[in-house]
């Protein structure tokens, strides 16, 4: 026998091709084979070669193929193998295997398919040849017998870098030259999927440190808040946790109809993924909620990671309540890494939500300074949340700036329709910057997401012609935003989106974009020149939830000699993270006389007991000034967003920081104060980590004014490598509040090298995937 080789070494070890098998002569009496039990045999066959037995030497092929760490390779329930790379089975007989004569061939079929076929790739018939050393072409299967002694044969099988990925069965068929056959079925489901490690595969992801964290790890950050006040949140990914990835295999066929050919083409999926996840017009996984009604279902901010969602609806079969634009973020993410696909979460601050492709977000005032909501059906987001998927993108070609792989955007909360579905992407991220707005899949809807021109427009009535108040350039797409890699903060990509503000390749990518809208909004003319008075609004960034805040507009008179009045009103209105839903907290006229070279401030005050009771549960402001300079016909008006900022909760090992170390108990207290002037009722903690299967609730029941709630547990870490404790809160008072502890988890004494310089065999599986290129 040769060498046993590792299935990673096998393709590195190509050689010469051998000639392929006609795949109809694999294939006999195929609807037989596959409907046999593994006991059938033909008559007078009683000499046919039997397996007694397959060995789908689960830890080796796991540990290669990047797999270990799913639950279904935790439990055995399952092989998972990534497609394009050979994983090993071991198989045992009833008697000694003769090459001479006997004929052995494996069966592959997806499971879901009623007739699967060779033509769509979801049937394929196997014969294995001898040797290891090619086994085919990046696209085709291919099977090479590795090592034969008595009655076991063990053999490596390659799923093409094309494979569909879904769940296979594999039906081993045997024949006895001349005397009948036997059909044996391997219990076990087989689950391929895609496989960013192989340079052949669409989702190839060259950069090891990247594969780690947009692949591997089950926890990051989610940026929400606003552009003044960005707050990170922790999601549990949680792609390897109980019925995720078989939940996520489900879901390409059920709710994402897709048919088995096309679940290896990583575009179709991207897209069926963005309509699946939310359930407007398929019943998918989550049910969108922007009221703050959440009665029935479960807030979005009390979510803490995908598992528990991806669990109920595995199942319930029903769409899961409630849901907004992180969730539906972090759970697309967490569908994509347990299939393969490369994925990150971000975030874009002051995000426009532009209802009619004009690459505009159109804001109308009336005569009394009042934006009307009937017209005003554009809106801008404090923050808006979707993902990027990492693959190749064959069907665009190569452009003007180069191919279009890379970073894709696909969005799966439910805004505006794309061929009849709520779905967004994947949108090449390069054509978005540079303004092709027509390049498959809604580019447009993205260009606007984060770079639309803001205008206000005075309206005063159907009759009377539209009046330019402003033009704001630079109000949309801020601060665009993800987890770096392998750190806990956060990476700006914004340059990746659009050009820098101010440039002239950002107008000129901008007028670009307008003249291929077909629904580009007329340009009507600006105010006349009159630059003499200067208004300027100014907000404090750092107010704590609780504490009372101030709105200041700077009002500056530029003339050397002329004394002008400027009059108007500020405006603070409690909004939900959209920009809608607006209640009124505070309205303040003015009037100021401003004599020449002067600079006056109106200040409104806006106490906690004004704004508490309209608060939302992301403690969201949306600050307006529309002002007058009286015998002229300047108009001034502008609108910025606000945030109160919430505590984070605060994690504490033991007395002190003690080192935390695998599979040895530590007590963990979590703690938070009360930042407001009022005591809070029926709090809640929710804590979730590695190595907590549900996550753990403590109520507190009350917290004073000037207190902390605090709750202590026990705490047994799984597995050496990084961790993240996180947790929520929710009181009767406040709501929305997390918080997070990044942690490295020690090895035990008996898992370091040992005198001999073996590791101890448990720790292998855990730490393959940091080792492995």
């Amino acid at each position: 026998m040769g060498q046993k080789l590792s299935c990673l070494d096998i393709l590195k070890k190509r050689r010469e091709s051998v000639s392929d098998i006609d795949i109809t002569a694999r294939i006999r009496n195929i609807d037989a084979i596959l409907l046999a039990t593994p006991d059938e045999t033909d008559a007078g066959s009683s000499a046919v070669l039997g397996v007694q037995r397959v060995d789908l030497c689960l830890q080796d092929n796991h540990d290669e193929h990047h797999t270990s760490h799913f639950a279904a390779a935790s439990f055995k329930e399952a092989l998972i193998v990534r497609r394009g790379e050979p994983f090993r089975l071991r198989i045992h007989f009833n008697r000694d295997y003769s090459p001479s004569k006997d004929a052995i061939s494996f069966i592959f079929s997806v499971a879901d398919d009623v007739k699967p076929s060779p033509g769509h790739g979801t049937l394929m018939a196997l014969v294995p040849h001898d040797g290891i050393d090619y086994l085919g072409d990046a696209l085709e299967w291919g099977a090479g017998i590795e090592a034969h002694e008595g009655q076991t044969l063990t053999v490596l099988v390659k799923p093409p870098v094309s494979c569909p990925v879904t769940e296979w069965r594999l039906d081993i068929d045997t024949k006895l030259l001349g005397d009948g056959s036997r059909s044996y079925q391997v219990p076990l489901p087989i689950y391929v999927l895609f496989n960013p490690w192989c340079p052949d595969d669409q989702v190839y992801l060259a950069n090891r440190e990247q594969r780690k964290e947009y692949v591997m790890h089950d926890t990051t950050l989610i940026w929400r808040g606003s552009y003044n006040r960005l707050r990170p949140s922790v999601w549990k990914i949680g792609q390897f946790e109980r019925d995720v990835l078989e939940c996520s295999l489900k879901l390409l066929g059920t709710v994402g109809r897709i048919p088995p050919a096309y679940r290896g083409d990583p575009v179709r999926v991207a897209r069926a993924l963005s309509a699946l996840v939310n359930s407007v017009d398929d019943d998918g996984v989550l049910l969108g909620n922007w009221s703050e009604d959440f009665s029935g279902g479960t807030a979005p901010t009390k979510w803490t990671g995908s598992a528990e969602i991806l669990q109920e609806f595995h199942r319930t079969q029903r769409s899961v309540k409630f849901a907004q634009c992180w969730n539906f973020s972090g759970v697309l993410a967490t569908i994509s890494r347990a299939l393969g696909i490369p994925s990150r979460i971000i975030t874009c601050y002051s995000s426009a939500h532009d209802t009619q492709a004009s690459l505009t977000v159109d804001v109308f005032i009336d005569a009394n300074n009042k934006k009307l909501d009937a017209e005003t059906t554009d809106s801008i987001w404090n923050y808006h949340v979707w993902n990027e998927l990492w693959m190749q993108r064959p069907d665009l070609g190569i452009g003007q700036y180069g191919p279009y792989d890379g970073w894709q955007a696909v969005d799966a909360t439910p805004q505006e329709a794309s061929d009849n579905m709520y779905r967004v992407g994947p949108a090449a991220v390069l054509a978005v910057k540079h303004g092709e707005i027509l390049r498959p899949f809604d580019c447009g809807f993205v260009y606007s997401e984060v770079n639309a021109d803001k205008l206000y427009w005075r309206y005063n009535g159907p009759s009377q012609p539209l009046k330019l108040l402003r033009k704001d350039t630079l109000a949309i797409g801020h601060l665009i935003s993800t987890k770096a890699v392998l750190k806990w903060e956060r990476e700006d990509i914004t340059d990746t989106y659009k050009y820098a503000e101010r440039t002239e390749e950002e107008r000129n990518f901008m007028l670009k974009a307008l003249k291929q809208s077909r629904h580009a909004f007329s340009r009507y003319y600006l105010n006349d020149s009159f630059n003499e008075v200067e208004f300027s609004m100014e907000l404090k960034d750092d107010i704590k939830i609780g504490e009372n805040f101030s709105v200041i507009l700077k009002v500056s008179n530029k003339s050397e000699e002329r004394v002008y009045l400027a009059t108007g009103q500020l405006n603070c209105d409690a909004v939900l993270y959209t920009g809608v839903g607006a209640q009124e907290v505070k309205v303040m006229g003015f009037e100021v006389d401003l004599k020449p070279q002067t600079t006056e401030y109106v200040r409104m005050e806006v106490t906690f007991d004004e704004y508490f009771e309209k608060l939302s549960s992301q403690a969201s402001f949306q600050i307006s000034a529309a002002c007058k300079v009286r015998d002229t016909d300047y108009d001034y008006y502008a609108q910025d967003d606000f945030r109160v900022r919430k505590p984070d909760i605060k994690f504490q090992f033991g007395n002190g920081d003690v080192p935390v170390v695998a599979q040895q108990e530590v007590d963990v207290i979590v703690r938070l104060e009360n930042p407001l002037p009022i005591p809070l009722h029926k709090g809640l903690f929710t804590i979730e980590g590695p190595g907590i299967s549900q996550p753990l609730k403590f109520k507190i029941s009350e917290i004073p004014v000037g207190g902390t709630a605090a709750a202590t547990f026990k705490y047994l870490p799984p597995y050496a490598g990084r961790g993240t404790l996180l947790g929520k809160f929710v009181a009767k008072e406040l709501d929305d509040v997390d918080g997070y502890r990044h942690y490295e988890i020690q090895p035990r004494p008996e898992d370091l090298l040992q005198p001999n310089g073996n590791l101890r065999s448990s720790n292998i599986i855990r730490r393959r995937t940091d080792v492995i290129p």
